[in-house]
């Protein structure tokens, strides 16, 4: 179909019928519609007009491998004329289903040897959430049902994992959180310190964890879930101090853990997962995205060792799942991908190479960029804060726009760069290349120099 189609024919048709998500529908109509993308190659992709783009947001912080790799599209194929699709009902399963649970049982930390497929991060921790309620009623505790996140915190759209996070905006619509969901301050140094050592931030960040389970009653608390590093918060990175407290907190109260590692997993971090590079023991740890490098859906929630034996044994039939779960050809796609990082090294890259390489270029371009406040990474993952005083942290009036202020400069000049609040985010490819950085570390510092000149600092 789309052969006979022009791209304008293509933008008129997305502008008349697609809703898009998290978009102003009537304000992107207004502006003429969607920028239409149409190719994708290694930390590249290009518009429907030839504009070659620099992705420093790896698409939605998934594409940990790159645009264009011939191996995952060779195992999809491969797998679609062999088997496109068979559910895992009915007491059944698929080769690359059974392959890629053994294979994440190898990868994950210690104590994480079964897995439920699903399709979407959301749908992973609406996952657990039946999984963790119905844990505590097989164990006679049947009160202990609330769940504890943050601030500023992300774990999906659906309706539970909506209420799981910690974004006021999204709560806004749908009548939500949920009853039974509370948040606490997160770990946003930067933000919330005032000036108090990072360590001892941390620890009262962490504390504040323990204050809400204490005001609630652990009785009635069943789980804590956190991103090791808040990703769509605005890449809010712990001091080191925050997990080890937040493990000692939720042992000591019989808490659950849930380490929410759709943004942090499969090498961002200079780790496979963000668990490994805080410590983090989680009952529960959520994958998607860099699982396939998002190119087709997939999802797993790994389930603890304690957890999961009280499901086997006492549990009986499990009454949830998902018509794709384990899809064959998205669990063959997740196995060339993993193959792909390991072959590459492309963990140990993000730790000791390209990770710090890109921090010292964005430190040497931005560091004295009169509305640069803090540059902050971890491996491919950072954040930059955009503020009108340096000295006091002030931030520029306009509740938190100015981000996307910036990224609509970024865009205009051909490198994505996403706007949350006042800071620009970016986690790129993990096959960026030192060149590649230079060129980020230039663009930013061009559209940050377009943004002060609009706040009226240049």
């Amino acid at each position: 179909m789309t052969a006979t189609l022009t791209n304008l024919d293509l933008k008129k048709l997305d502008d008349a019928h697609h809703l898009h998500p998290f978009t102003d529908f009537k304000e992107l109509s207004a502006a003429g519609g969607s920028r239409l993308i149409t190719k994708g190659e290694g930390s590249w992709i290009w518009d429907s007009e030839g504009n070659r783009i620099l992705d420093a947001m790896a698409g939605l912080w998934c594409v940990n491998v790159g645009y264009g790799r011939k191996e995952l599209a060779d195992a999809a194929y491969r797998q679609m004329m062999e088997l496109g699709f068979y559910n895992a009902f009915f007491k059944t399963t698929t080769p690359p289903a059974a392959e890629l649970s053994a294979k994440l049982a190898e990868i994950t930390p210690d104590g994480l040897s079964k897995v439920f497929f699903a399709n979407s991060g959301s749908e992973a921790n609406d996952t657990i959430v039946r999984m963790v309620r119905h844990y505590w009623n097989l164990k006679g505790k049947p009160t202990k049902k609330a769940f504890i996140s943050r601030v500023h915190g992300y774990h999906g759209t659906t309706m539970a994992s909506t209420s799981l996070g910690g974004m006021p905006v999204m709560h806004s619509q749908g009548d939500l959180p949920l009853s039974g969901f509370h948040h606490v301050m997160p770990p946003y140094t930067y933000e919330l310190a005032n000036g108090m050592d990072p360590e001892a931030f941390g620890r009262l960040a962490a504390r504040a964890v323990e204050q809400k389970i204490l005001e609630l009653g652990a009785e009635n608390v069943g789980a804590f879930i956190g991103e090791p590093i808040q990703g769509a918060g605005g890449v809010l990175i712990p001091p080191d101090s925050y997990w080890p407290e937040i493990q000692r907190i939720c042992a000591e109260h019989d808490v659950l853990l849930i380490a929410d590692e759709v943004i942090c997993g499969f090498g961002r971090l200079g780790q496979w997962f963000g668990s490994q590079r805080y410590g983090i023991k989680p009952d529960f740890m959520t994958l998607a995205k860099g699982i396939t490098s998002g190119y087709v859906p997939l999802s797993a929630v790994m389930v603890g060792d304690r957890v999961a034996e009280t499901l086997i044994e006492e549990g009986g039939e499990f009454y949830h799942g998902f018509t794709y779960s384990g899809h064959p050809v998205a669990c063959a796609v997740a196995l060339a991908n993993i193959a792909v990082i390991e072959r590459e090294g492309l963990v140990d890259r993000a730790r000791d190479d390209i990770g710090p390489y890109l921090r010292g270029r964005l430190e040497e371009e931005l560091a004295d960029h009169p509305i640069v406040g803090e540059i902050r990474s971890e491996g491919l993952i950072g954040a930059i804060e955009i503020v009108k005083d340096k000295r006091t942290r002030e931030r520029f009036p306009g509740d938190g726009k100015v981000g996307l202020v910036a990224r609509d400069h970024c865009f205009r000049n051909n490198v994505i760069l996403r706007g949350i609040r006042d800071s620009l985010v970016f986690s790129p490819p993990l096959t960026l290349s030192h060149e590649e950085a230079d060129e980020m570390a230039r663009l930013a510092r061009r559209s940050l120099d377009e943004t002060a000149r609009d706040l009226g600092v240049l």
